[in-house]
């Protein structure tokens, strides 16, 4: 019944995610990247309990058991995820927004590569030929060769394109993490075990910036406060796409779930061209069609 419900919440995923993103991305001038990063949990995590209270009041499920496996892998999930935003903030403050979006979108292959090792997911031979042709779009729309820009090392060029790459890879291990806590739950319906690990993720998230940020950087967390308008359109946008991006993990590999998420690279030339007043090349276009046509591969693959 829910085969292919993955692809829909997937899309809305990455629709939402794309608004999150140039909305932290405006408030990194302000708080710094990890300001900026701790301000989607913070603020996220108010949203994440009431959908979690939600589900239990009209579902009428009880609460699944968190265990040690499931703590161990949302653990892991989190701390990666943290990694993942402020490499990927710092990103943007050296390159463009649809540049470092793209970067980091270099991370479904090794989700597919994780996701073998330690869940033992095992995407199809056109699954993966889906992945690797969507991740080449990527990879296209990565290098900036002279012809299209000033050059590899101007406007931040290799630190920033080194910051989206290990981002992307830190948002891999975080997506296997989080799939392997919704696996580990050991009852109840797929949306509740999603909500439950995201409202688990985000409290450990929030924990640990906030201990980070009263240690090392105060100042930041108290903008954080003074924005607070921003900051809880941040936290609610990060919340709602987490929702549906761990739904996605539910019910099928992380692997198909984050190469459709590629999807998200077109977004952000949309809010690029419109935001932040830049500009795509025609090797912009290349790599978009190249993710179009590997993300549709993916979609008629899992029929």
């Amino acid at each position: 019944m829910f085969v292919h419900l993955w692809i829909p919440v997937t899309l809305v995923a990455s629709c939402l995610q794309t608004a999150r993103n140039a909305t932290q991305a405006s408030l990194t001038a302000t708080l710094g990247p990890v300001g900026a990063a701790q301000v989607r949990f913070l603020y996220g995590l108010p949203f994440a309990l009431v959908f979690l209270a939600l589900q239990l009041a009209v579902s009428r499920e009880a609460l699944p058991s968190i265990g040690a496996r499931t703590t161990l892998f949302a653990l892991a999930g989190a701390s990666a995820q943290i990694l993942a935003t402020v490499l990927m903030l710092a990103a943007m403050q050296l390159r463009s927004f649809a540049v470092t979006t793209a970067t980091t979108k270099t991370e479904p292959v090794l989700v597919a590569l994780f996701g073998i090792l330690v869940l033992g997911d095992r995407p199809s031979v056109a699954a993966w030929e889906s992945i690797l042709v969507a991740t080449a779009g990527v990879v296209i729309m990565s290098l900036r060769p002279s012809k299209y820009s000033a050059g590899l090392l101007d406007r931040g060029g290799a630190p920033a394109i080194a910051l989206g790459v290990l981002s992307g890879g830190c948002f891999a291990i975080a997506a296997i993490g989080f799939r392997g806590a919704i696996l580990a739950l050991p009852g109840g319906s797929f949306y509740l075990r999603a909500t439950v690990v995201l409202a688990l993720g985000l409290g450990m998230q929030t924990s640990l910036l906030l201990v980070y940020l009263l240690v090392f950087n105060r100042p930041a967390l108290f903008k954080s406060f003074s924005v607070w308008r921003v900051s809880l359109g941040a936290g609610f946008l990060g919340a709602f796409a987490s929702q549906f991006w761990f739904v996605g993990f539910a019910l099928t590999s992380a692997a198909n779930v984050r190469t459709l998420a590629l999807i998200e690279v077109l977004l952000a030339q949309l809010v690029q061209g419109r935001l932040f007043a830049q500009r795509g090349t025609r090797q912009d276009l290349v790599g978009m069609m190249l993710i179009v046509l590997g993300a549709g591969a993916l979609i008629i693959a899992s029929s």
